[in-house]
């Protein structure tokens, strides 16, 4: 019966610390996504002063078909506009050109050889 009651007590302790570490886990989670979140404000906000509505429009429009390119894009066009490296805002001409630039650098040459 002591047996019993130790073992009973060392189960309550172990289930007592997953509890603790998924209420943690959980909490961590919440952290994460609120800073994901308060990020992507700021993001928009940034956007929002250093684009025009066409401009924005076209980042919206390739949000859809290329996400990972277009969140790659955002944070460069945001760098490039805190660095002072082109008038603000930037147009949709503007977006156009530099994507006609992205384009062409991501653009690889295959060649095929027969053997």
């Amino acid at each position: 019966m002591a047996e019993d009651r130790e073992l009973e007590k060392i189960r309550q302790r172990r289930l007592l610390e997953l509890q603790l570490q998924q209420r943690l886990a959980a909490e961590e989670v919440e952290r994460q996504a609120a800073a994901r979140e308060e990020l992507e404000r700021r993001k928009e906000a940034i956007l929002r002063r250093i684009l025009t509505n066409e401009a924005r429009e076209r980042l919206a429009n390739l949000k859809i078909s290329r996400p990972e390119f277009t969140e790659q894009l955002e944070l460069q066009l945001i760098q490039i506009a805190q660095g002072g490296k082109i008038k603000l805002p930037i147009t949709d001409e503007q977006l156009k050109r530099l994507l006609e630039q992205l384009q062409s650098e991501q653009k690889r040459e295959t060649k095929i050889r027969r053997i």
